[in-house]
């Protein structure tokens, strides 16, 4: 085999917020080579992958940058960003706040100018899609702000819950104005900026609500201090908001404990602007980490490796419980597929703090020998779709045999792959998941492959070149 370089930048991709609304509540999309698609037929490989592959950046880290980078004091330089849905959004909720943010889609490069901790404008309607981290961390910069903001998205957006976050606001001195019902988009905050001290989190249904105060305490006026009690899901993700407040000059003590973190954030830390390096999303990396578990031979993601600041990173560790064999360094990942002639291995694995992996392990276990039960995931029925009613269905199109429970899955693998069209339900990771499949067994079309705009325009175009790399 020869071995190849597959390349993927991702940032060939722009669109505004006006086109976006559109397309939620139209369905129209940009007329572009992926989204034109209305639907993507897998080819199974023809023989074992050899890929070296390069990832857009990640959503969650980008996202979270541009809102400590529009705080910031001064400039800030954001290489590596991802240029797709949930960022675009963000960057025109900024905008609209008044917040200057210029982007070089060649280059990947976003220039923030930050505000120095003082929204600009007074009255504005953020629209935020069905990006929870823009809804969820636009909620908590809106409340620094001195005025009224209003926060809205698609139907979806509307079921996912932010009563938990509105309520420690409340606590710290913004007014909440419930539009819809309450405990959910659409809001409107008043804003007269935050106050500080002791609120508390009782197990929140997202991790996204806790990192939001956190982004926005530095400018209280006192120290903030976070207590989060009961079941904490996806705690990696606030190791992420920490480390990226870290970088931009801001410190926060803070402490985990099995049901409980706790935050201390000071009151007298600014932000300050600087040039900020985004890793590859290790989400996204999933799915070519996962294929040669499929379809042998090997992939390498490139800058993304054991140094990585994403939870998701450690997806690696649950492909070697399977089978496979994993070369780890600080900067890259490669996972070698099970030798000729052996099978993956059913697994019983706790993916709290990895919940956007669960898809893919999902798929992977309709080819494991034996049964993979997926543990502790029950915020996954507050995602972009009810992602574990949403598997147990299409799964059960493909010939598994499913167990569903609140917070997990058993997944009995069939004896054959009964070719099926997959529904992604508008779900970015369904979509992607489910093309794991199409490189096993013929027959699977995706529906709807558009819907991988939200954080990777071009994933079908670059994950169809794993097949041309066999050999």
């Amino acid at each position: 085999m020869t071995r190849g370089e597959l390349s993927v930048s991702g940032q060939a991709f722009s669109i505004n917020a006006r086109e976006l609304f559109a397309r939620e509540h139209t369905g129209a999309r940009p007329p572009d080579t992926l989204t034109a698609m209305n639907a993507y037929h897998g080819q199974p490989a023809t023989g074992p992958i050899d890929a070296v592959v390069t990832l857009p950046g990640s959503k969650s880290i980008t996202n979270r940058a541009l809102i400590v980078a529009a705080l910031a004091d001064g400039h800030s330089l954001l290489a590596g960003a991802l240029l797709a849905d949930d960022t675009q959004l963000m960057i025109e909720v900024l905008r609209t706040l008044g917040v200057p943010v210029s982007v070089d889609e060649a280059g990947g490069v976003v220039e923030v100018t930050g505000c120095g901790g003082h929204i600009p404008v007074e009255e504005a309607r953020l629209y935020c899609g069905n990006a929870g981290t823009v809804m969820r961390f636009g909620t908590a910069l809106v409340a620094l702000g001195q005025g009224r903001y209003e926060l809205d998205g698609v139907d979806r957006m509307r079921q996912r819950p932010i009563g938990g976050l509105a309520e420690v606001l409340s606590t710290l001195g913004a007014g909440i104005e419930w539009l819809g019902e309450e405990g959910f988009p659409p809001l409107a905050v008043h804003g007269q900026g935050l106050r500080g001290g002791h609120v508390s989190f009782d197990a929140p249904e997202s991790s996204q609500l806790v990192s939001a105060l956190l982004l926005a305490a530095p400018y209280a006026s006192r120290d903030v201090l976070i207590d989060v009690t009961g079941a904490v899901p996806s705690k990696p993700y606030l190791r992420i908001t920490t480390s990226i407040m870290d970088r931009f000059g801001v410190s926060v003590v803070e402490q985990f404990e099995r049901d409980r973190a706790r935050f201390i954030v000071e009151s007298s830390q600014r932000y300050r602007g600087c040039t900020y390096t985004i890793e590859p999303d290790a989400s996204n990396a999933t799915y070519f980490l996962a294929a040669p578990a499929m379809a042998g031979g090997r992939v390498t993601v490139e800058r993304l490796g054991t140094e990585s600041i994403q939870g998701d990173a450690r997806f690696v560790d649950v492909l070697e419980k399977m089978g496979c064999r994993i070369d780890r360094a600080g900067d890259h990942l490669t996972v070698h597929g099970p030798e000729e002639g052996d099978r993956l291995r059913g697994i019983d694995v706790d993916l709290n703090q990895m919940p956007d992996t669960v898809q893919t392990l999902a798929v992977l276990a309709l080819f494991a020998e034996g049964a993979t039960v997926i543990r502790d995931v029950a915020n996954l029925r507050v995602k972009e779709t009810d992602r574990l009613a949403a598997l147990s269905r299409e799964l059960t199109k493909l010939g598994g045999r499913i167990e569903e429970r609140h917070d997990g899955l058993t997944i009995h693998p069939p004896a054959s792959i009964s070719p099926a069209t997959i529904d992604t339900y508008d779900d970015h990771r369904m979509a992607m998941s489910f093309s794991l499949a199409g490189l096993k067994s013929s027959g699977i079309v995706i529906d709807n492959p558009g819907c991988c705009t939200k954080t990777f325009p071009d994933f079908f175009e670059r994950f169809g070149c794993l097949t041309a790399r066999a050999s």
